[in-house]
């Protein structure tokens, strides 16, 4: 699957049947390899479509004086 055209949601899906494709006792240890190797691609592309999200998010807070205002998101970090 080519991954740069994938969109967030395509990705985590294509994640989800590798994480179930290595969990079966059946797969050649060739397969589970590639199948690891496409997993951390698809990790690395989810992450950053993730911080270009979070890049984007903006937060509206109202002052004392009644004004709203738009901050940049600051998000926790694990």
């Amino acid at each position: 699957m080519e991954e740069k055209k994938l969109c967030f949601e395509e990705a985590l899906a294509r994640l989800d049947e590798i994480v179930k494709g290595l969990e079966e006792q059946k797969t050649p240890l060739d397969v589970s390899l590639s199948l690891f190797e496409e997993g951390v691609g698809l990790v690395k592309l989810c992450t950053r479509l993730l911080d270009e999200a979070e890049q984007k998010v903006k937060i509206l807070t109202r002052g004392e004086d009644g004004q709203v205002t738009e901050a940049s998101f600051v998000g926790e970090m694990s």
